[in-house]
């Protein structure tokens, strides 16, 4: 079986290397007319990269799960792509390339994914670090704030730079924090979900079990608040709030946690200027006045004009005008890969996030530990969720947050962070498929 599994694996990863060599040879031809190969070896660097990961997983995860570590590939790879292709348009090249930076941070989260499976050999060692997690976590939301290192980039205060160099420790927090409430809720489980009153044919927790719900929901109100970022805030309270189900079955605590956030939501958009400019561009996008205000809607309906441009085929790769939408390369991917792919190319993304997440959700409900069983679900759960923040604010579903497309946009903290999380789902898939079997007679 863990021969077959990595076969399996190593079959997928060659056809995910083609297809992300075969998207970067059609955007040079429909770019720029001709084949450069300076990136196609490039490219071949993190293919290595990639392989090695494998056949390092084939001596220390050899029942790790075979579809995941192929499906970020070509995430990753698709998302280069389309980074270089904007690229071409402005002329960018060496480092002043965001396809070039993109490549090299992709080579930085495989090494450091690689990393992360050989080190953890048993993820559950990662439940004794329960609390220094969430200090971790702390520390990391707090970083931005420090005089000096903190930056401050498109009214969002998240980032650290230390000369040249920036990065967003959000996106390390979030796994931190991941690794935070698993533990938490696996010791307090009990006090969460047996005790509390009937209502409605519900069982609701008393008022001082509400303590917890109330501490994170402040902490992503700060961070909505103080960091002006509201997408990181909300991944935050959601991932708690699912994994907090997960621990406790209680219907009841989603319907306190939606109560918090549209309280939450209905508060800041009255309060914080930008926040009430989000839902502003959401409702009244093809208003003039919303259109040519500064910090307008003129993106999102840039955007909206790319994805009705591609139409169900789209225009071809390297043949659109994705570069029209403004930071197309990171914040607007989707709608750069929907222009160039159409809806047909994109309905083909969104299968490969959904088998990610579905895997992530079955490596979770298969193990018998209830630490394993919440790490890997809220890990999962937390590319879901930003992947439905991300496409539901490009798409006009939900308003704009600012969160980044896992593995596709533009960015290295989140590439680290995401390829991380990949690892760390390997190593609880092998754990899972490793575990004894009970036998009933």
């Amino acid at each position: 079986m863990p021969a077959k599994l990595r076969n399996l694996e190593l079959l997928l990863l060659i056809v995910a290397c083609v297809i992300n060599a075969s998207a970067v040879v059609l955007v040079q031809l429909g770019a720029l007319g001709h084949v450069d190969v300076t990136l196609l070896y490039l490219g071949a660097g993190l293919s290595i990269l990639v392989f090695a990961m494998h056949i390092a997983m084939r001596f220390v995860a050899p029942q790790a799960d075979p579809f995941l570590l192929p499906i970020a590939t070509v995430l990753n790879g698709l998302g280069i792509a389309m980074i270089y292709r904007i690229d071409i348009h402005f002329g960018d090249s060496g480092w002043n390339s965001a396809g070039v930076r993109q490549i090299v941070w992709s080579a930085m989260a495989i090494v450091c994914a690689i990393a992360v499976v050989l080190i953890i050999r048993n993820y559950r060692i990662l439940q004794r670090y329960t609390y220094i997690a969430g200090f971790v976590a702390l520390a990391l939301l707090l970083l931005p704030m420090l005089p000096g290192i903190g930056r401050e980039i498109s009214g969002a205060r998240v980032w650290i730079g230390i000369g040249p160099f920036s990065f967003q420790p959000g996106e390390i927090a979030k796994i931190a924090l991941a690794i935070f409430f698993a533990g938490y809720l696996v010791q307090r489980r009990d006090s969460l979900s047996l005790v509390g009153k009937k209502f409605l044919g519900m069982r609701f927790p008393r008022l001082r079990d509400l303590g917890p719900i109330l501490i994170v929901w402040l902490m992503s109100m700060a961070v909505i608040v103080f960091q002006r970022d509201l997408g990181t805030g909300l991944l935050y309270f959601g991932l708690f709030l699912v994994m907090l189900y997960v621990a406790t079955a209680r219907i009841s605590w989603v319907i306190i946690g939606l109560g918090l956030i549209v309280g939450g939501a209905l508060i800041a958009s009255q309060v914080l200027s930008y926040v009430h400019g989000r839902f502003e561009n959401w409702l009244n996008p093809f208003a003039q006045k919303v259109y040519t205000a500064n910090g307008g809607s003129y993106q999102l309906v840039q955007g909206l004009f790319g994805l009705a441009h591609g139409g169900l085929i789209g225009t071809g790769l390297g043949q659109g005008q994705p570069y029209v939408t403004p930071v197309s390369q990171s914040d607007y991917i989707i709608a750069s890969l929907g222009e160039e792919l159409g809806l047909a190319g994109l309905f083909a993304i969104f299968a490969l996030y959904l088998l990610f997440v579905a895997r992530g959700f079955r490596i979770g409900f298969a193990g018998q530990d209830d630490f394993g069983k919440l790490l890997a679900v809220g890990l999962s759960f937390t590319v879901a969720l930003q992947c439905f923040v991300v496409i539901g604010g490009v798409t006009r579903v939900i308003p704009l947050t600012g969160l980044t497309t896992p593995f596709l946009a533009a960015g290295g903290s989140s590439l680290v962070a995401n390829w991380i999380i990949v690892a760390l789902l390997l190593r609880v898939s092998d754990a899972v498929r490793n575990q004894p079997r009970l036998v009933v007679s």
